[in-house]
């Protein structure tokens, strides 16, 4: 089996667990139930979850009912961020996935508010974890590691620092760049890492900050290669027009460092993450191939 048809089989699965934390669309919040709804049917590669629970497959073996609720609680964190991203105030993105962005089919109230729903559902299938958990403080702290990484100091750090530098059309150096891909971007591909092998009962906190440092590696050279594909990808695979950043006037990577050496620093990345890794794990384990493929994927 590829390693295309491997990710294609988890993926299928991913979503069926998602599934089953989804609103009913009926009665008077029908219409938001239904934004939230295709906002997460559009589809995804449901990276983040793959590699929470290949991380935890990695250091317990079976998959315990804990990793699987935060599995879909990160989820619904990236696709709520996903919605708002796409706003007129942020992004003003039409497309997302090759279909309409969810403000554009439901308009800019739902979306804001869909987007809104997505983070409190991820709440409330967080909290699931605790229901039959082996160790409870390892939930929490691993809950705790999700909602920090989504926070100011992760993922809504690095939105923010983003959007006001285009907003005040404002020229960034590569430390505010690096900063902005570590928090924007990294931040929840770090979650998912982190929480998947903390969950494993024998992890120690010296596995999870090495599992840490290997996925800020990963996340940086999966932004660097979504600008290396906003510059060469192809509009039907990657779901958006191409050169939509450089059209914007913004930053990227490829505009510091030209496009062969964000190649070779998106290679060099990944092989340093593999590095850290290799002492949990052989070359053929399906999560190194992963992060390789995630280096050289084409949408």
């Amino acid at each position: 089996m590829s390693i295309e048809e491997e990710i294609d089989r988890k993926r299928k699965k991913i979503d069926e667990l998602i599934e089953e934390f989804l609103p009913e669309e009926e009665g008077y919040a029908r219409t938001v139930a239904e934004a939230v709804n295709y906002s997460v049917r559009a589809g995804g590669k449901r990276i983040r979850p793959m590699l929470l629970l290949e991380t935890h497959k990695l250091f317990h073996g079976a998959v315990l009912p804990e990793a699987k609720a935060l599995a879909a609680a990160l989820e619904l964190v990236h696709t709520y961020s996903l919605v708002h991203d796409d706003l007129p105030a942020m992004d003003n993105d039409e497309l997302r996935r090759g279909q309409p962005t969810t403000h554009k089919k439901y308009g800019e109230a739902v979306g804001i508010l869909a987007g809104d729903a997505l983070l409190n559902l991820s709440m409330q299938v967080a909290v699931q974890a605790f229901r039959r958990p082996s160790e409870p403080m390892i939930v929490a702290k691993a809950i705790q590691d999700l909602y920090d990484k989504a926070g100011i100091d992760g993922m809504i750090g690095g939105q923010t620092a983003d959007v006001l530098a285009e907003k005040n059309k404002k020229e960034i150096d590569k430390k505010e760049l690096d900063f902005i891909y570590d928090k924007k971007t990294g931040a929840l591909i770090e979650a998912a890492m982190m929480i998947g092998c903390r969950l494993a009962p024998e992890s120690r906190e010296k596995d999870v900050a090495a599992v840490e440092r290997a996925a800020k590696l990963i996340g940086l050279a999966f932004q660097i290669q979504d600008d290396i594909l906003d510059v060469e990808g192809i509009e039907e695979l990657i779901g958006k027009p191409v050169g939509s950043d450089y059209r914007n006037g913004k930053s990227t990577y490829v505009n510091f460092a030209g496009m062969k050496q964000a190649k070779k620093d998106v290679a060099d990345l990944t092989e340093e993450a593999v590095g850290l890794m290799m002492p949990y794990v052989d070359e053929d384990d399906f999560l190194i191939r992963l992060m390789r493929f995630l280096a050289k994927r084409d949408h």
